[in-house]
């Protein structure tokens, strides 16, 4: 990868189109809860059944499907501010580590999961947070370290959920998610090239007196005879005038001088 190109720097514009594609993600996990509400459908079954071999179509739908509203808005949030975090930051490395985590993420429910069927999108939130927070630990500029600290402060009480706690709680979503996550960071580390840092003020400073100096010394010195524009050249064909001044009187021929 070519890294000599001039990196752009990631300004407010960028932030808003991760947040929109954010959003526009959440958006649908909320159309296929209401279609689900209003067709009178139930879409669990859809979900990542372990050990059955129909099981496996659900590590592609499952992260769509919620038991209720309420779980659904415990993900909403979340997954929101991750998944615009990721692609602000990491527009190269944010869809694949995604895309890791999905598929990853729901055949390790399959391989490792209780007889269930595991739904949600928490396996995917888990992912993100474990995606970024160790991005920051590997990389180390300053928007991986900043975005890892709001992370773990935001949600590092996912680190905790990784091992059972609750019954009906789909923790070996939350493992396999983080695992995948953690994983993403590895591969993926220097795929999106860091922002360059703001020149520090010093060295602006001096190269500013030293355009300065340059700048007088090409005003106040005196031009070359080359440089020097002609304002006249006689003619070839040009005679001069030969002008005749009153002739002195000889010595003698002035009176002395009394003093």
């Amino acid at each position: 990868m070519d890294t000599s190109a001039p990196i752009p720097r990631r300004d407010t514009q960028e932030l808003r189109r991760a947040g929109w594609i954010a959003l526009a993600f959440v958006a649908v996990l909320w159309l296929v809860k209401l279609v689900e509400e209003f067709a009178g459908l139930d879409f669990s079954d859809f979900g990542v059944r372990p050990g059955e071999i129909l099981g496996l179509a659900g590590v592609l739908t499952a992260p769509l499907i919620h038991g209720s509203f309420q779980h659904l808005i415990m993900n909403s949030l979340p997954l929101a501010v991750l998944l615009a975090l990721a692609l602000f930051n990491y527009p190269r490395g944010a869809w694949r580590a995604l895309l890791l985590i999905w598929l990853l993420g729901g055949l390790g429910i399959w391989l490792i999961g209780r007889p269930s069927s595991h739904i949600g999108a928490s396996g995917l939130t888990h992912g993100l947070m474990f995606y970024l927070f160790l991005l920051g630990l590997l990389r180390r500029d300053r928007n991986a370290t900043v975005i890892a600290m709001v992370v773990f402060f935001l949600y590092g009480g996912m680190v905790m959920t990784v091992l059972p706690r609750e019954p009906g709680v789909s923790w070996e979503a939350h493992l396999c998610g983080a695992v995948a996550g953690a994983l993403a960071a590895v591969l993926w580390r220097r795929l999106d090239p860091p922002e360059p840092l703001p020149r520090p003020s010093w060295e602006l400073e001096e190269e500013a007196a030293a355009a300065a100096a340059r700048d007088d010394a090409d005003t106040y010195e005196l031009p070359r005879p080359a440089q020097v524009p002609v304002l006249w050249q006689r003619l070839p064909d040009e005679r001069g005038v030969i002008l005749e001044f009153p002739r002195r009187r000889r010595d003698e021929d002035v009176p002395p001088t009394l003093h």
